[in-house]
């Protein structure tokens, strides 16, 4: 199929999944998938954009992922620093603008502050808005959403009669940012995992085999091709 032929998504999420097998089955330590997985992040994103994609929200930690061996932590831990220090670079070079969501009050002040001095210097650029999910879980996203929003009530901000899908969507951390029509998860598994359950719930789904440092644009294409031969409906009518 042509490229020309295609329905774009506006906004694509990607599940980064099988960094660490696919560094076994080169004979490398799980950390070098994680790293040359954080190298494919430009690629993707350079390619979404230039086919016309408007937002990607990548998963980069979740919050099951603290469970993993300390080590392998630690070490997905300062891939990650490294990547945001670079980042701006990366954002300003492909005008892209960059936000984290999930819960970053575990992370370290170091992180922390490189979070916010990325999203401030990259927050007027008008390309590919990016998503990096980083100890974010979808549960814990909806828990720390209705403390807030219980808050709110509390001190009468908000009345639980004015509740609604949009009321609650507004304290989500994808708050301004529109659902996505895809989810893409790389490595064959055919698991949410705990992304962006509230998000995805009338996204089109597509599995990729191949693990996500072997993800091209090819295979984006690939997804991209699926994505329009399926006949999106919402309520029994066709997008169409």
């Amino acid at each position: 199929m042509k490229k020309e032929e295609m329905k774009i998504p506006q906004h694509i999420a990607i599940i980064l999944d099988g960094n660490g097998r696919w560094a076994k089955s080169k004979g490398m330590p799980r950390n070098y998938g994680h790293t040359a997985g954080a190298k494919n992040v430009e690629p993707i994103c350079r390619a979404a954009y230039h086919l016309g994609v408007k937002y990607l929200t990548l998963y980069a930690f979740s919050t099951e992922n603290w469970n993993r061996p300390e080590a392998e932590v630690s070490a997905i831990m300062t891939i990650l620093e490294n990547y945001l220090k670079n980042c701006i670079k990366i954002a300003n070079r492909n005008n892209m603008r960059v936000r984290v969501i999930g819960d970053i009050s575990r992370l370290s002040e170091k992180f922390q502050k490189q979070i916010a001095e990325l999203e401030e210097a990259s927050a007027n650029n008008d390309g590919l808005n990016l998503q990096i999910a980083i100890n974010y879980g979808s549960r814990d996203e909806m828990i720390r959403a209705m403390r807030r929003m219980c808050r709110d009530v509390w001190d009468g901000k908000l009345s639980p009669d004015d509740v609604s899908e949009k009321i609650f969507e507004g304290y989500l951390d994808t708050a301004d940012i529109p659902d996505p029509d895809l989810m893409i998860r790389t490595s064959g598994e055919q698991r949410l995992s705990n992304y962006l359950l509230w998000q995805l719930a009338y996204s089109e789904f597509y599995f990729a085999e191949v693990p996500w440092p072997d993800f091209t644009e090819e295979e984006l294409l690939k997804a991209l091709e699926a994505y329009t031969k399926r006949d999106r409906r919402y309520g029994g009518l066709s997008e169409e």
